[in-house]
């Protein structure tokens, strides 16, 4: 008589997967279903009482992998995980990457031994090339459940996805700088790894182009979408004579970053330099900075990524879903320049 562990190999899976199939408990693609069965089937495999409840130990809970767990952006996102995964009987692990693609990939490793029911990630940065993704892809896969990828979507993705309207996001904090007047825009990038970075940063040209403004290359700052680069970025700018009449900041720390050093040569926004951000940022409004932004709602960002997770759970073989949050325009005054 085969174990379940002869049964795993035969059909090449693991044990948990098989032991998914004898349990009907968790997903697992049609495909690799119909091969364990046909092993079982083929074999005349009955299982233990210990095979039939190996996977009762995965049932409730939910890996929440994020890039930033200090930055009030993925903050919120997994406050609407953490609510919707509440209504819905799930707990949560959650695992804080700094950022780090091999904290990523140990992070899902911890995930496969927790035997989690599903994951839902933001991936780290750097994953612009197809080697790296590879291994993203590699590490999700081998988990063999339900994943849905928020915020940093990223090139040759399979999986559900809940996103940002980041072209749409850039082109409008652009055009809303150029409706105010300035011609000379400037913008200080995200990680042009990340392919949400591109976007938004696509979406600037755009509008540029749009309007037969020429992209001054040098007010175009290569950041990274932390608050250090783009201070240094600024400081650098400001220092070497010469400032365009506005600027685009491609996240909320990158727009702290801007504000630090602007205020550290006494000039203000929306007075000496316009700026819109992408992302709203609460606690400028209550140290009175009128900063104008593209905003979304990131705490329903985080809700619709644990319904699209539970969707695809009861419904495995459904297509891929990609769910979109709409970008708003929120104008404070800081879009224009006093002259």
């Amino acid at each position: 008589m085969l174990t379940i562990k002869e049964v795993a190999e035969l059909a090449g899976v693991s044990k948990s997967t098989v032991s998914r199939v004898l349990n009907n408990n968790g997903y697992v693609s049609e495909d690799t279903r119909k091969r364990i069965e046909k092993v079982i089937q083929e074999s005349g495999y009955s299982p233990s009482a210990a095979a039939i409840t190996l996977s009762k130990r995965e049932g409730s809970t939910i890996g929440v992998v994020i890039p930033e767990i200090d930055n009030s952006f993925f903050g919120e996102v997994l406050k609407g995980i953490t609510e919707s995964a509440d209504k819905q009987g799930f707990s949560i692990i959650c695992c804080d990457t700094r950022n780090d693609g091999n904290r990523e990939l140990k992070a899902l490793s911890v995930l496969e031994y927790q035997r989690v029911r599903g994951v839902i990630i933001a991936p780290a940065m750097g994953y612009g090339d197809r080697a790296s993704v590879d291994k993203l892809k590699a590490a999700l896969a081998k988990l063999n459940v339900p994943v849905v990828v928020v915020d940093r979507d990223f090139d040759y993705s399979q999986w559900d996805t809940v996103y940002f309207q980041n072209y749409e996001s850039g082109f409008m904090a652009t055009e809303s700088l150029i409706k105010a007047g300035s011609r000379k825009i400037g913008i200080i990038q995200g990680d042009m790894q990340l392919k949400i970075a591109r976007e938004r940063y696509r979406g600037y040209e755009d509008a540029m182009m749009a309007e037969g403004l020429e992209i001054p290359g040098r007010f175009v700052l290569k950041g990274n979408f932390t608050i250090e680069k783009a201070y240094e970025l600024t400081k650098e700018m400001l220092s070497s004579g010469g400032r365009p009449e506005a600027m685009v900041t491609c996240n909320n720390r990158t727009s702290i970053g801007f504000i630090k050093a602007m205020v550290e040569q006494g000039l203000a926004i929306g007075k000496d330099i316009a700026v819109v951000g992408i992302d709203k940022i609460p606690l400028l409004d209550d140290l009175g900075f009128h900063f104008s932004c593209v905003s979304r709602d990131t705490i329903q960002m985080g809700r619709m990524s644990m319904q699209l997770l539970v969707e695809r759970m009861k419904r495995p073989d459904m297509q891929r879903s990609i769910w979109v949050t709409p970008c708003r325009l929120e104008l404070k005054g800081s879009e224009k320049t006093n002259k």
